[in-house]
């Protein structure tokens, strides 16, 4: 409780009124934390990766997530230059494509054993894109209009959701979800889970700038995606071993098992944040 009273008011007050390098710094460390679990479980699962490099590729996407929405917000209130964009040509394609190929040398040059080396790359592609990647949308979603507001949303709704499906599922919980990844997991807990994001989404719809079917729909699709990273992160604990994905935040196991619900939410409301501005449904 007391690691939940530190965190959500700073990420509250980081999300709204935080200059975008604090909140893109913010979600830097917690995307290398992320990342840096990530390859403690592959290596607790046998499966070692190029964690130099892959953290490399990552603070390049940040850098790139966050030179995007620095030229979109400066857009909206005026002072961006029309046709100004990214200074990496090809943008998030250039990092994804220099990731590819530094992966290549280093499998060619690791001192690892060669049996070795396939699952060096594939644990190091699931690091970058299963949880750099996805959590650096968090900075892009910045760059919509109002687009703090959509991205505290976004928080709440993970919070109030994951919130509703433990209390649900302890209470009336008895059809198991996926009893091999997460045993304690159940229908009625993620109907909850549901539940809670929508009641979010109702209330939300009055203070964010797009149609209240519209919020509904971003909440649940952010929902669908949040369950979906929580039970694979459950599947990454499971590969491994372990109950945690480290010890990082006493009382809440480690960054991982903090923000897996965000790993795929953060792109689809980014998505959806697009699909809705040139829909002409974003106000």
């Amino acid at each position: 409780m007391a690691t939940a009273a530190v965190l959500i008011p700073l990420s509250v007050a980081a999300a709204l009124l935080g200059p975008l390098w604090l909140l893109s710094g913010l979600v830097g460390v917690i995307t290398l934390l992320a990342l840096w679990e990530f390859f403690r479980l592959g290596n607790d699962a046998g499966f070692p990766g190029f964690v130099q490099w892959t953290t490399l590729c990552a603070l390049l996407i940040l850098f790139t997530q966050w030179r995007e929405s620095a030229v979109a917000v400066a857009r909206l209130a005026g002072r961006g230059t029309p046709g100004a964009g990214n200074p990496w040509a090809g943008g998030i394609e250039a990092v994804l494509i220099l990731f590819i190929l530094g992966s290549a040398v280093a499998a060619s040059v690791t001192r690892l054993e060669v049996e070795k080396r396939l699952a060096a790359l594939v644990v190091s592609a699931g690091g970058f894109i299963l949880v750099a990647l996805p959590l650096s949308y968090l900075v892009r979603i910045v760059a919509f209009p109002e687009g703090r507001r959509f991205l505290l949303f976004l928080l709440v709704l993970i919070w109030v959701g994951d919130t509703a499906a433990f209390s649900v599922g302890r209470r009336f919980g008895r059809n198991r979800m996926a009893p091999l990844l997460s045993p304690k997991k159940t229908w009625e807990g993620a109907a909850g889970n549901l539940l809670g994001s929508l009641v979010v989404g109702v209330i939300a719809a009055r203070w964010l700038p797009a149609p209240e079917w519209a919020v509904l729909v971003m909440a649940a699709l952010a929902n669908f995606a949040g369950q979906a990273g929580d039970l694979l992160e459950s599947a990454y604990k499971r590969s491994a071993g372990v109950k945690d994905s480290g010890v990082l935040l006493p009382g809440h196991g480690g960054m991982l098992d903090r923000i897996d619900s965000l790993i795929l939410a953060a792109p689809m409301v980014w998505w959806y944040l697009w699909w809705l501005s040139h829909t002409g449904h974003l106000r």
